[in-house]
């Protein structure tokens, strides 16, 4: 008899945002039309935008890679938002300030 296969354990301690929920909810909060956050909602928030921030990651090291490059610089993400179409919203929205 072949051994069952077993859905996968998370490690003791793992978490499942990679992102601090409690700096989402506070961004969330800073919105003034938001009244009240559930934890779920704050959860699904967070992961959305891990989501979307490894979407965009990816996309801009496939421009990167096509310049025989392994590092990301601000041009593969500018070109990562020009080539894909879900990523219009933010043509000349992200600027760099320090």
């Amino acid at each position: 008899a072949a051994p069952q296969p077993q859905a996968p354990t998370s490690a003791p301690g793992a978490r499942l945002s990679r992102l601090p929920l409690a700096r989402v909810k506070a961004l969330v909060k800073a919105d003034p039309d938001v009244t009240l956050a559930g934890q779920e909602a704050i959860f699904i928030l967070a992961r959305a935008a891990e989501l979307f921030v490894e979407t965009i990651a990816k996309d801009a090291y496939c421009c990167a890679q096509q310049g025989k490059r392994k590092t990301l610089q601000r041009r593969d993400l500018d070109n990562a938002i020009e080539a894909v179409d879900e990523f219009a919203f933010l043509e000349g929205k992200i600027s760099i300030s320090g």
